[in-house]
């Protein structure tokens, strides 16, 4: 079994174990998965809303609708982090072996970067609880465009562009705090968490209410839960076992070990 720094052999031996034992696995994921295609994660140490004191205002609607500064700061963001370049990394890529051994049943994730279908997870197993940014729509008409139609009126110099169709207000259909999320997604999500037998919840703070109560759902039905990420977490304590490193080495070697089909 390969080793990997920091993580307690036996645990990497047990959570092989369980996923070889397992024929219904769900994945949870945030932002700390996706770190390694350089997209930056929002609470942790380094963290963007650590770093910019306005990119945490440009998850919230309201700051988003009535502050254009708000705007310029997240369509840079768009266009210098989720303009396409970003590409799945050996951790994305590792989750698919479990699909691959028909032991995946679902992805949940709080991540709206669409990284998990570019992988190669199906995308009907996949629960995008925060919307993707794949998509812009403007909130006064609706209408809906794919995200790279605007990020080339950005890089010909609009900083804030306005809607094709109405001149109205812009965003991606990822979903802002003051946002519903769908309840559609909501229903679909929990419903696969609480009919799995393993949750691995990856790459989150576990912090953010509703999603983060797929991890506790799926205890609450009896699955085991492994929370693997580089710190601590809100739900530590729903875990039967924790694996507190970095995320890709630890992911490879879960399916390594596992011996799961490349």
């Amino acid at each position: 079994m390969e080793e990997v720094e920091n993580i307690d052999s036996n645990d990497l031996a047990t959570v092989i174990q369980w996923l070889q034992e397992a024929d219904n696995v769900v994945v949870f994921t945030g932002a700390g998965i996706s770190t390694d295609s350089g997209i930056p994660d929002f609470r942790g140490p380094r963290g963007l809303w650590k770093t910019n004191p306005l990119a945490e205002r440009t998850s919230t609607l309201s700051y988003y609708l009535n502050d254009p500064e708000v705007r310029k700061v997240a369509w840079a963001g768009r266009e210098r982090t989720f303009d396409g370049s970003a590409l799945p990394n050996d951790g994305h890529k590792a989750l698919v072996r479990l699909q691959r051994a028909n032991k995946l049943a679902a992805v949940v994730t709080q991540n709206v970067d669409g990284l998990h279908q570019a992988s190669g997870i199906d995308e009907d197993k996949v629960w995008e609880l925060h919307g993707t940014i794949a998509y812009a729509r403007c909130w006064d008409c609706d209408d809906r465009r794919p995200m790279s139609d605007y990020i080339v009126r950005v890089r010909n110099g609009e900083e804030d562009p306005d809607c094709f169709e109405c001149g109205g207000i812009v965003k991606s259909d990822a979903v802002l705090f003051e946002q519903s999320l769908n309840p559609d997604v909501i229903y679909g999500a929990f419903a696969a968490a609480e009919n799995c037998s393993l949750m691995l919840a990856i790459g989150s703070t576990l912090g953010v209410s509703p999603a983060n109560q797929a991890v506790v759902r799926a205890r609450a039905a009896g699955a085991r839960v492994v929370i693997i990420n580089g710190e601590a977490t809100e739900l530590d304590h729903f875990a039967d076992v924790r694996l507190v490193g970095s995320i890709t080495p630890i992911l490879k070697a879960l399916m390594d070990g596992a011996e799961f089909p490349t």
